[in-house]
């Protein structure tokens, strides 16, 4: 069977081969971070980490280069874990087992951490790189990006001394981005009472699986189902017609995935009448999304218990979910096509006596940005819950005057014979914040293609891994 380890550009290939080993969930960058620093003293290169786990490593221009511009090459180290709920694999400690299929490389029931493990992979191979032309060049590699852009927002005014940046994250070969959404997440916590199920109720599992997810900026507009919001619609419709109380309810995962699953436990007064309302709104479901989400499953199991969320806090719990935005809620009057502004309802837990649900909001605009954390926090209140309000992040504005962007657009013509796209995109990347704290830093974001991430879907297009690194080390050559 043929490796990885076979395809084109080899060293690309080997070094993505090596970080798939390496444990590095958001949060948990210790391993991929020795890593990186481990390879930097085996070639003799200059790197630096800072207090939140941020590496730099140096490498000198090629001869005939000393006199061009820094240039920062951008990928964080972190990935979004995320697995089927039949699939036995623990990312502490197991690797990403990865599958050649056609034109793509795949994970097995996991993400496959092409995001950002194929912008990784790439630097290293520039780093190693003994033959390439190319001016003095900093390799920053950022922790937690994923789940907040922790390590963009921590990086001091002198870890970089470059003024030129290319963000390896994007994940559509031939589109050129220079612009990006800000973001900020909501936590609501709604608190609930509990009681004694009474008797004569009857209690069923109802779960709904099968769902495509993915990455809340880069697939919203593609409208995909969500499965806490279809959970609460068909709950709601339940609630229109018998007493239905909440013995548990979760949903979702990361703050910038789409939720595939979700299940809750309830009591109901009609079993049978219980099993016909879901059944009957399921289908009208699947009917409106089939075209994007084609293996929607919703299925009703006989389960037990004693406890349960009293009739009003049930209740509560179902409306705030079913009444919660998500979404796209704004297109760009500027941008054709642009997602302006979106919200992700992404979590959903009974922890205790509060259900907690987490949103995740982006926005092109700042203003579109608060006002949309403004209205969950109103829909919130009505509900009497409580919102704590995250840091919000900075998005990027785009500059169609960018010296390093019409040098990727010459070379793209160059080396492909057309003329690349050049986009903003509605995800959130560290160029916002990191184009905030170094004024004046010039940025482009460039990628291989990418699909599904942050899903167990994920998968990276072979031949534009090997397109994409032809691309960027000709940038580099070609820096003015």
């Amino acid at each position: 069977m043929k490796s990885i380890l076979d395809l084109e550009p080899k060293i690309v290939w080997k070094h993505f081969d090596e970080i798939r080993k390496i444990p590095r969930c958001s949060k948990h960058e210790e391993k991929i971070r020795e890593h990186i620093v481990n390879f930097a003293k085996r070639h003799n290169l200059e790197y630096q980490v800072d207090k939140v786990g941020n590496v730099v490593v140096r490498k000198p221009a090629s001869k005939g280069m000393e006199d061009r511009p820094m240039v920062v090459l951008q990928s964080h180290m972190d990935m979004v874990c995320e697995k089927n709920k039949d699939v036995v694999h623990d990312f502490s400690k197991d690797p990403i087992k990865v599958k050649i299929d056609g034109e793509w490389v795949k994970a097995e029931g996991t993400t496959l951490g092409a995001d950002d493990g194929i912008g990784v992979a790439t630097a290293l191979a520039i780093l190693e790189e003994k033959d390439l032309k190319h001016p003095p060049i900093e390799a920053l590699f950022t922790v937690d990006e994923e789940t907040g852009l922790t390590g963009a927002f921590a990086i001091e005014k002198d870890f970089l001394k470059g003024r030129v940046m290319i963000n390896l994250d994007s994940e559509d070969f031939g589109v050129i981005y220079i612009g990006c959404a800000g973001g900020g997440d909501s936590t609501i916590r709604l608190p609930v009472k509990k009681e004694a199920i009474k008797g004569g109720m009857e209690i069923f599992e109802i779960s709904i699986t099968g769902l495509r997810g993915g990455h809340s900026g880069c697939d919203i507009h593609e409208q995909r189902g969500n499965a806490i919001k279809i959970l609460a619609r068909i709950l709601w419709k339940v609630k229109k017609e018998m007493r239905i109380q909440i013995l548990d309810i979760s949903g979702g995962d990361k703050h910038n995935a789409i939720p595939r699953e979700a299940r809750a436990v309830v009591a109901v007064e009609d079993g049978k009448r219980f099993r016909e309302i879901v059944e009957a709104e399921s289908k009208d479901i699947l009917e409106e999304i089939k075209p994007v989400d084609p293996n929607m499953k919703v299925s009703v199991t006989p389960s037990k218990g004693e406890e349960s969320l009293d009739i009003e806090s049930s209740g509560k719990t179902i409306d705030l979910l079913y009444a919660l935005p998500h979404g796209v809620l704004a297109m760009s009057y500027d941008i054709p096509d642009l997602v302006e502004t979106s919200t992700n309802l992404a979590k959903v837990r009974l922890e205790g006596d509060k259900v907690v649900i987490v949103m995740s909001s982006r926005s092109s605009s700042k203003t579109e940005l608060q006002a949309t954390r403004d209205r969950i926090r109103a829909i919130a209140t009505l509900a009497g819950a409580e919102v704590e309000e995250g840091s919000s992040y900075p998005g990027w504005k785009p500059n169609l005057d960018s010296k390093i962007l019409k040098i990727a657009k010459d070379v793209f013509k160059e080396l492909f014979g057309k003329e690349p796209e050049v986009k903003a995109i509605h995800a959130g990347l560290e160029t916002g914040v990191i184009g905030e704290k170094f004024p004046g830093m010039d940025m482009i974001s460039i990628g291989p293609d990418v699909r599904n991430p942050h899903s167990p879907d994920e998968k990276v297009r072979i031949d534009s891994v090997r397109d994409f690194y032809k691309y960027v080390t000709k940038i580099l050559e070609n820096i003015k």
